[in-house]
């Protein structure tokens, strides 16, 4: 397979981060505080139109008047086009969003696009491809945001289909696309899958007033900031890393107690109920955005059945080595069917590491048209029981317990069991 080329995304410190981006990858901001992200797409923005690259900012979340006051002059651009998926959207198509479009369009310097029917997953996709024929070359993608796409579509099933049948098209199409998220608002799930699906994922949060970047994915290369949790600062121009260090462990207290919390498999939910907090609280306090009072801290090492001072200790187990069943999270593609499989994720999606496991199961009769990962990479399966056949180019092989696959870029074409017992299948995607 040809290499894909390599592209800047406008910031420097993060290319050499991330090992640079690529012609094809989707990148996924994990936005912990929901504007975050706005400055690494800005700067996305900029670098492309300084290539006289075509860029797609697709909108569900802001009116294109106020898209336009917070992009400025890089919306009058004639590289940028706004796919306006708000003013039919969340907007309801409301008299005081659709003034917009009754300007001159002789005067109108900017390049909007609305959706009719965006309430519709398949009419934002048709308007997508429908845009990206008219233009030429690799197509920059801004879409903001998978949040807004479930408070419009009613549910995460209709992302995930939307979300795991335009990523592999838009690589396929050559593109670049930076994929928005409000981290708190979504299910494990769903983070899950679309972590698996993204070629660079990255987690971007708030602590002690101190903006923090967390490296989870980066696809077909090995940065050295994986996984590790890092300060940054935009200064000017310039995007600053402070280094690598965790905070001291005596102010970084609700790592701690997350901590604490995971290993005895309780819920955030479960922990707020106990306390007599709400769920936010919880998450507010896990990422140092506020500190529980002194009797709601006590209540919290109370229901977690350890010592308030073990909260304080120079060492607290902020990285498991054993993962639970119960840390194991279920994931479903909604172009599965489901009568036919079924795949659980073994290891925290943002473990970070070289490696991802999953226990994949296919019913007795289940037969799979297509192989269950869509992935660029290099994947391991081990048969744990039972048997099935495996299409692998255009040759059918029976699998047996103990046997294992190995596989460097081309996948599968088909999974049949035949038989009247479910396989089990430990299989590992390799980063």
């Amino acid at each position: 397979m040809t290499p894909k080329k390599k592209v800047s995304s406008g910031i420097s410190g993060l290319n050499r981060m991330i090992n640079s981006l690529f012609i094809g990858d989707n990148v996924v901001w994990y936005d912990d505080a929901g504007s975050l992200a706005s400055e690494f797409c800005t700067r996305f923005i900029q670098e492309s139109q300084q290539q006289n690259k075509p860029i797609v900012y697709v909108s569900f979340d802001r009116s294109p008047k106020n898209l336009i006051e917070k992009l400025g002059p890089l919306a009058e651009n004639q590289q940028l086009t706004i796919l306006d998926c708000f003013t039919n959207g969340k907007g309801d198509k409301a008299r005081i969003f659709n003034k917009f479009y009754e300007k001159d369009g002789a005067q109108w310097p900017y390049q909007v696009i609305k959706v009719t029917r965006p309430e519709l997953p398949q009419a934002v996709s048709d308007a997508i491809y429908g845009l990206h024929k008219t233009l030429s070359g690799d197509v920059r993608f801004v879409v903001e945001s998978l949040t807004g796409m479930a408070d419009l579509w009613d549910g995460e099933d209709h992302i995930l289909k939307f979300y795991s049948h335009t990523c592999p098209q838009l690589y396929e199409l050559d593109t670049i696309a930076y994929w928005i998220i409000e981290k708190g608002a979504h299910s494990h799930k769903l983070k899950a899958h679309i972590n698996q699906v993204a070629q660079v994922a990255i987690d971007l949060s708030i602590q002690e007033g101190k903006t923090r970047i967390k490296l989870l994915k980066a696809e077909n290369r090995s940065p050295k900031a994986l996984g590790k949790s890092l300060y940054y600062t935009f200064q000017g121009d310039n995007f600053m890393l402070e280094g690598n260090q965790q905070p001291s462990p005596l102010y970084d207290l609700g790592s701690a107690i997350k901590a604490f919390r995971k290993t005895q498999g309780m819920s955030q939910k479960e922990l707020s109920r106990l306390v007599g907090v709400t769920p936010s609280n919880i998450s507010q306090i896990e990422s140092n955005q506020v500190f529980p009072s002194i009797p709601a801290l006590y209540k919290i090492s109370n229901h977690l059945s350890v010592a308030v001072g073990s909260f304080f200790q120079e060492k607290t187990p902020l990285e498991k080595t054993i993962f639970r069943g119960s840390d194991a999270i279920k994931i479903h593609d909604p172009n599965w069917d489901k009568k036919s499989m079924d795949i659980t994720q073994l290891n925290p999606f943002d473990l970070g590491g070289k490696a991802d496991l999953f226990l994949v199961t296919i019913f007795p009769g289940g037969k799979l048209s297509t192989h269950f990962f869509q992935h660029k990479g290099e994947e391991i399966g081990h048969i744990l029981s039972g048997e099935v056949d495996m299409v692998f180019q255009d040759q059918t092989h029976h699998l047996k317990p103990n046997d294992t696959v190995y596989l460097k870029t081309t996948p599968p074409t088909q999974w049949h069991n035949r038989h009247k017992e479910m396989t089990k299948i430990l299989w590992i995607k390799v980063k």
